[in-house]
């Protein structure tokens, strides 16, 4: 779980937060922390919506470690802006 994932809403260009989930069982290959981290960060300046960076960050995981994106799940918790929270799960 990480709590520092920033991206920027594509509309407003305002930085959208989110705490991040990513669960997975590992087989031949597992994800190294601090490449982990960097790979969350490259998100800061990029124009993303929150379901749609779900979905990215499951494909990118799952093909980083060979696994079938069935077996990859990904939770992004978008924290509140204007009153609404938004939580992307695939």
């Amino acid at each position: 779980m990480s709590d520092e994932l920033t991206a920027t809403c594509p509309i407003t260009n305002q930085p959208d937060f989110y705490s991040a989930t990513i669960v997975y069982e590992p087989d031949a290959l597992c994800l190294e922390s601090k490449s982990l981290k960097l790979y969350l960060a490259r998100f800061r300046d990029r124009g993303a919506f929150c379901e749609a960076l779900a979905v990215q960050i499951r494909d990118d995981v799952a093909a980083a470690v060979e696994l079938d994106t069935a077996r990859v799940h990904v939770s992004l918790r978008q924290k509140a802006r204007g009153g609404i929270t938004i939580t992307a799960s695939v």
